[in-house]
C-alpha cells in the first residue's frame, strides 16, 4: 500500500504538466475521434513521426517540461503530442462507452491514420506506457516503442492500485491508501468523473499479447522508481525489448537528459 500512496504522490505531483490545464490550445488543433471525441493535438517538426503519450492527469504540454521533446525535434524527428481523452483540452466523456474497448489506442491511431503517417514510433510514460502497450499490439504501423516508468503490474486486469484509484475517484472513502492521490485532485480543477471512467477501464495488456510483440521496445526506469512493478519481469514477458536505467524516481527520471538521451539512441 506504500507503494500506491508514493506512486500518486509523484506521478501526480508531476506527471508530465498537470499545471498547465489553464493553457490556451494556441499551436495545436482537434481530431474527431471514432465516436465523435475530439482529441486535442500538436504536430512539429518533419521527419520520421514520433507520437508521445502523457501520463495519469497529464496533458501533452508536460512533455516540454522534460529534455526529450525539444531534443527529438532538433534530431530532426515529427513530434506529435495530444491530449489522451479525459484530460487537458479533449473532450472528457463520462460513460463506460467513452473509454473501454482500447478507446484510447483508438485515439492514437485515428489521428496517426488522419494525418496519413504510414510508420511511426510511439513513446509513453507511466500510465502513457499503459496506452503504449495497446498500441503497440493492435498497430502494425508502430516501427518502434518506448514505455517509461512501467512495470509488469499493469498486466494484471485485476491490479490493485487501479481499481483503488476508480473507486476512490467514483467516491468511495474506504480506501485510505489512496488518500494522497485524492488530496491532490482535488485540489485541482480535475474532471473526477472522467479520471475514475480512465481508471475503471484501464487496459491491461495481456503475457500472451505481449509474446508476440516483433518490434523493438525500449523499458527505460528511474533508478529509484519502484511504484508500478519490476521492469525486469516486464522484460521476461516481451521477447524483443531492451532496458535502460536513468537517474531518478517516478517523478523526476522522463526529465532528464538521461532519459532523452537513452530513447533517441534507441530510435535511431
Amino acid at each position: 500500500m506504500k507503494k500506491l500512496i508514493c506512486f500518486f504522490t509523484l506521478c501526480l505531483a508531476c506527471s508530465f504538466g498537470i499545471k498547465t490545464y489553464a493553457q490556451t490550445p494556441a499551436e495545436g488543433a482537434y481530431y474527431t475521434s471514432f465516436d465523435g471525441t475530439k482529441i486535442y493535438y500538436e504536430v512539429k517538426g518533419e521527419g520520421f513521426p514520433v507520437v508521445m503519450l502523457h501520463g495519469f492527469t497529464g496533458t501533452a504540454q508536460g512533455w516540454k517540461n522534460g529534455a526529450l521533446y525539444g531534443d527529438l525535434l532538433k534530431e530532426g524527428y515529427k513530434v506529435i503530442l495530444l491530449d489522451m481523452r479525459g484530460n487537458g483540452h479533449s473532450d472528457k466523456p463520462h460513460t463506460d462507452a467513452g473509454y473501454n474497448n482500447d478507446a484510447e489506442a483508438k485515439d492514437v491511431m485515428g489521428l496517426v491514420t488522419s494525418l496519413g503517417i504510414k510508420k511511426y514510433n510511439v513513446v509513453g510514460y507511466s500510465r502513457g506506457s499503459i496506452i503504449t502497450s495497446r498500441v503497440m499490439v493492435l498497430d502494425k504501423r508502430v516501427h518502434k516503442a518506448v514505455m517509461g516508468g512501467m512495470g509488469a503490474d499493469y498486466t494484471n486486469p485485476n491490479w490493485e492500485r487501479r481499481i483503488h484509484a476508480w473507486k476512490a475517484l467514483a467516491g468511495d472513502t474506504t480506501l485510505h491508501d489512496v488518500d494522497d492521490m485524492m488530496v491532490w485532485i482535488n485540489k485541482n480543477p480535475f474532471d473526477k468523473v472522467a479520471l475514475a471512467m480512465q481508471q475503471k477501464h484501464q487496459p491491461s495488456t495481456s503475457p500472451a499479447e505481449l509474446a508476440k510483440v516483433k518490434i523493438p521496445v525500449l523499458l527505460i526506469d528511474g533508478t529509484e522508481d519502484t511504484t508500478n512493478g519490476d521492469v525486469n519481469d516486464l522484460k521476461k514477458l516481451i521477447p524483443t525489448a531492451t532496458m535502460a536505467a536513468v537517474p531518478g524516481d517516478h517523478n523526476s527520471a522522463g526529465k532528464t537528459i538521461q532519459f532523452s538521451n537513452a530513447i533517441i539512441h534507441f530510435l535511431k
